[in-house]
């Protein structure tokens, strides 16, 4: 398990990815007073240091016709059934998020649908199928105020592992 230590250059570039991953090396080089080399080094040692996990291309849902945002609570049967529970949800592809969490549920999700008619047969047809999963408590965003990356800029936290042991195996 590698660390990897983050610097203050370190933070002021992440601050720059975080907010636009699309921004020239020479240009974060320039804001942040080191060579473009230097910036190509450190991005390729935070991303072998697991700090950077990948870019993206993001693509705003409303425009591809998904208008309904849930959010969708599931409780299973079985806690030890949680990675097959979540195998199934990784099939379905209105599924875009899902996490093991703590409280009345085992699994938060958040999924994009067309209409109410759709989310209606994703959750009766698709998700309440699912082996394991005993009942599902839904929440439809009425709108997003924000959305944001993690905050790096003060960010103090100066050691990062790279592999983190999954929930269910050692």
């Amino acid at each position: 398990m590698a660390n990897y230590q983050i610097d203050d250059i370190d933070r002021r570039i992440l601050s720059f990815l975080v907010k636009d991953a699309r921004m020239a090396y020479l240009e974060i080089a320039r804001e942040v007073g080191v060579s473009g080399a230097a910036i190509h080094q450190r991005v390729r040692k935070l991303e072998a240091g697991g700090v950077i996990t990948g870019s993206r291309l993001l693509v705003k849902p409303s425009a591809l016709g998904l208008n309904v945002c849930a959010f969708v609570s599931i409780s299973i049967s079985e806690a030890n059934k949680y990675l097959e529970v979540t195998e199934s949800l990784k099939k379905i592809p209105e599924v875009v998020e899902c996490h093991f969490v703590t409280g009345s549920s085992s699994l938060l999700v958040k999924l994009y649908c067309f209409d109410n008619d759709h989310l209606m047969s994703v959750l009766l047809n698709t998700i309440q199928n699912i082996p394991y999963v005993q009942s599902t408590d839904t929440m439809i965003s009425l709108d997003e105020a924000f959305e944001r990356q993690v905050w790096v800029k003060d960010f103090k936290a100066r050691s990062f592992r790279s592999e983190l042991p999954k929930p269910g195996k050692k």
